[in-house]
């Protein structure tokens, strides 16, 4: 009995009746109660999403809400808010910098600042939108002064936040934007004017690679290096592009 009606509701609902309603006595309830599970299930499945509310945007809103009072290390106390990501869960790469700062702080989004503009103008002159990435911080909090995060502080949110984030978006590449964003992924010590417009192996994720650059901030308090910093996205661009054929 209970194969036959199983296999019932599914042939119904293949056929498009989503919702079945019974009139007789309650002795087959349980044929009402098993088709509204079976239409609960249904109405929260990806495919009958939105675009914008699919599996992977909403784990990222899971992540988010189950840490957005995150106080696990001394960065909380002096925050505004936690400032998650920014950009395309989608894209095949995944830029990541080291801290907010006040503005993004302000505003709850990374790379908002002066800093953000500028990288934001570099990718639009070499024909990349912002929309098309997804943006983030190792720390998602912004560090008191502006100082450079803790080892406690960026393993912490490494593990709360950051790994989460990559398993969800499965990225092909990471763009380390400075070199502590790349210290957070090599375990060590970088020094970024030599190891920058390279691919390198991900200790923490294998198959994901990783590009180191400078941080943008950088570049702003040194113009010079402004056009190697314009073609070391223009080398990750392509890579992007090639990996997406």
């Amino acid at each position: 009995m209970e194969k036959k009606l199983k296999a019932t509701l599914k042939l119904l609902g293949e056929l498009g009746f989503n919702e079945l309603y019974y009139f007789g006595n309650t002795d087959n309830r349980d044929l009402q109660m098993e088709n509204n599970k079976k239409h609960s299930i249904q109405k929260e499945s990806p495919q009958n999403l939105p675009k914008e509310e699919n599996l992977v945007v909403l784990q990222l809103k899971r992540l988010y809400e189950k840490n957005r009072d995150c106080c696990r290390c001394d960065l909380c106390k002096s925050r505004t808010q936690i400032v998650f990501y920014d950009g395309d869960p989608h894209s095949g790469v995944v830029f990541v910098g080291e801290a907010p700062g006040e503005e993004e702080d302000k505003q709850g989004k990374p790379f908002v600042g002066r800093a953000g503009q500028y990288l934001n103008k570099v990718l639009e002159k070499i024909g990349w939108n912002r929309k098309d990435i997804y943006i983030t911080n190792v720390c998602k909090c912004r560090p008191p002064g502006n100082r450079k995060p803790l080892p406690k502080e960026m393993q912490t949110c490494l593990n709360v936040f950051l790994k989460n984030e990559i398993k969800i978006v499965k990225p092909k590449v990471i763009c380390c934007l400075g070199a502590t964003a790349a210290e957070a992924f090599l375990g060590k010590a970088v020094r970024i004017t030599k190891m920058r417009g390279k691919f390198y192996v991900n200790p923490l994720f294998p198959n994901v690679k990783l590009f180191l650059t400078y941080h943008p901030a950088y570049i702003l308090r040194n113009m010079r290096e402004a056009k190697t910093f314009e073609e070391d996205l223009k080398i990750l661009k392509e890579f992007v592009e090639k990996a997406s054929e």
